[in-house]
């Protein structure tokens, strides 16, 4: 049976720590990168929907691990320090290119709506994420479905995502095209998350918790299931 591995307070802190910069690093690049839109198919989307879904990895790795109280704090350690950082540095990257440290002396409403979006999509969809992870996999314990949890996790989770996000950053903006575009982003956007959770992300999963099962000390475990 796999079961939620206990480390000492300073090694999980240490985790946490790592796991919430992780987080800001995915976050900050894919608020960049929304701003970057691509044709896929002859359908608009943006290059952020190939970035963002990682951090499913990480979140749906930690709740695996360390169990989901110890995911939901990555998150709260990551929420106003993503909205700060993104806002700073698209505002400086604006259009793919460096604006120059002025552009920080004034308010950039379309880059704002990105950062604010990105906060509340971020936050609800996480949590959201953990709580049926958590469930599936309490519920799964003993079976060899081990794939369902993330799945099912994900899928849920990048949908609301999607939803809040797009909604947010997107509805009668300030940039022409985004305006006229969101909903079918969104929708390419949600369609290219779960193209890359069936064909990408949970491979990847399954091969970073062998991984670190193998690297992380056990001694005494929680008696969590699977």
């Amino acid at each position: 049976m796999l079961s939620t591995l206990h480390l000492s307070a300073a090694r999980q802190r240490a985790i946490l720590a790592a796991l919430a910069a992780l987080h800001i690093t995915i976050i900050i690049a894919s608020n960049y990168l929304v701003q970057l839109p691509i044709t896929l198919f002859g359908l608009h989307t943006t290059w952020g929907a190939f970035s963002f879904p990682l951090v499913y990895v990480a979140t749906d790795l930690t709740a695996r691990l360390l169990g989901p109280g110890p995911a939901r704090r990555v998150v709260r350690w990551v929420m106003l320090p993503a909205l700060v950082l993104s806002y700073v540095i698209s505002v400086l990257f604006h259009d793919g290119a460096f604006a120059g440290w002025a552009a920080l002396g004034g308010f950039n409403l379309f880059v704002f709506r990105i950062a604010l979006g990105s906060f509340i999509a971020y936050t609800v969809g996480q949590m959201l994420d953990i709580f049926v992870f958590s469930r599936l996999r309490a519920t799964l314990s003993g079976s060899r479905h081990w794939w369902l949890a993330p799945a099912a996790s994900s899928v849920l989770g990048n949908l609301v995502d999607s939803v809040l996000f797009f909604s947010i950053a997107f509805y009668a903006s300030t940039d022409p095209f985004m305006a006229a575009h969101w909903v079918e982003i969104a929708l390419v956007d949600y369609a290219v998350k779960l193209m890359m959770a069936a064909l990408g992300i949970l491979p990847l999963y399954g091969l970073l918790l062998a991984a670190l099962v193998r690297w992380m000390p056990r001694g005494p475990v929680r008696a969590m299931a699977a």
